[in-house]
């Protein structure tokens, strides 16, 4: 019997703002590489020529394709992009953060491309005017909302009007195998940390949500009771100081001074290496405001490293309280010093905390994952589109 070839691989078009040092920007370099290509193309299109992110994807020269948005309304971004999903023969288009995310929609409808998928990477935050607007007359150009926690497809819902079955969610997903215990005390020594330094962690852009103070304010407490403790703080202000990130950043490095904590601070910004410096940490901290699924708590305990995080969004389904770390209520300063101390001082509840963590994320939030997830979401979508034109043919 002649075997049947296999379906052509569908091709998939991830639009985004950028590939910045970014939660949402690493979660798209990593789906790209990931997912099936027998059964999808993953194209990734940046809005942005700022691409860092890019030297981790595979196959950029092919896949990755530059659309730059020249000023803020830039409208012919649209047919643009457009023009790139009808000559890649898009089945799905997918777009990521706000200016993408619009982009999608209309350029989607413009190439009529099958599918128009948006996503939700964070909750309740503050949503300007002119951008719930257009979010609203833009809404019936998408056909499915991907979010990364079920916080955040509730506040679309809330907010947007989203109808509950046009929502999926799959949280992120890290690699396992780049993020991983191991010992880095040399990495340490070339950092200027002594060996009997306690190292308390922060991997965040410097952005009002990551809220930097509430750990800065407990920092110096911690270090009335625990003076060998260092801060290492990775990340830095958001490309061209968007959101405020800028003005935000000098309002935190004057805090810095007020509360008398620099030299106990170590500011390494953007870095290549975040897996190696997790393994520095004996902990680490997350105390937004507001998130989705904060990748840089994932990628802490996948190290082996336990989170102490504020109980917000969905955090309370990602870290197991007192099991790979703990949670802290929401501005709660004093609480947060009594866990780092806590932990700081029982290196064996520590440790096992860490394993904890690890196994938890090799179970619950490896990127095979995120990716099996997405592959499904995307093919059910596919199978459901096939299905009504099956229909519509036979009426």
């Amino acid at each position: 019997m002649t075997r049947r070839p296999s379906p052509p691989p569908h091709p998939v078009v991830l639009v985004i703002d950028n590939l910045e040092y970014g939660g949402a920007q690493r979660q798209v370099v990593e789906l790209a590489n990931h997912i099936d290509p027998s059964r999808f193309d993953i194209h990734i299109c940046s809005l942005s020529e700022y691409v860092p992110l890019a030297e981790r994807m595979v196959d950029s020269e092919r896949r990755l394709h530059v659309i730059t948005k020249r000023w803020k309304y830039d409208v012919t971004v649209v047919p643009r992009l457009a023009m790139l999903l009808h000559r890649l023969k898009a089945d799905i288009v997918h777009g990521y953060l706000f200016a993408a995310e619009i982009a999608v929609r209309l350029a989607g409808r413009l190439a009529h491309t099958p599918l128009i998928f948006g996503s939700e990477r964070n909750t309740d935050y503050f949503l300007k005017r002119r951008q719930l607007l257009t979010y609203r007359l833009t809404r019936d150009c998408m056909d499915l909302l991907v979010a990364n926690s079920h916080a955040g497809a509730q506040f679309d819902c809330r907010l947007l009007g989203y109808c509950p079955s046009q929502c999926r969610v799959i949280h992120n997903g890290v690699d396992t195998q780049r993020f991983r215990p191991h010992d880095e005390q040399a990495l340490r020594r070339e950092l200027g940390i002594d060996d009997q330094e306690f190292v308390v962690g922060m991997f965040a852009s410097f952005k009002k949500q990551k809220n930097h103070q509430l750990l800065f304010r407990a920092t110096r407490r911690v270090l009335q009771r625990l003076p060998q403790t260092r801060l290492l703080l990775v990340g830095d202000e958001l490309h061209g100081g968007m959101y405020g990130s800028d003005n935000y950043k000098r309002d935190m490095d004057r805090l810095v001074d007020e509360l008398a904590i620099r030299e106990r601070c170590l500011f390494l910004g953007n870095r290549r290496d975040v897996e190696r410096l997790y393994c520095v940490c004996d902990l680490t901290v997350l105390p937004s405001l507001f998130e989705g699924t904060p990748n840089v708590a994932l990628e802490s305990m996948a190290c082996g490293v336990p989170v102490i995080a504020t109980q917000v969004s969905d955090n309370e389904l990602i870290i197991p309280d007192g099991r790979a770390g703990y949670l802290i209520t929401l501005g709660d300063e004093i609480a947060l010093t009594e866990k780092i101390c806590q932990l700081l001082e029982d290196s064996s509840r520590r440790l096992q905390m860490g394993r904890e963590a690890r196994a938890w994320v090799e179970e619950q939030f490896s990127l095979a994952r995120l990716v099996e997830k997405t592959a499904r979401v995307y093919q059910d979508a596919l199978e459901s589109l096939d299905t009504l034109a099956r229909c519509r043919n036979r009426e």
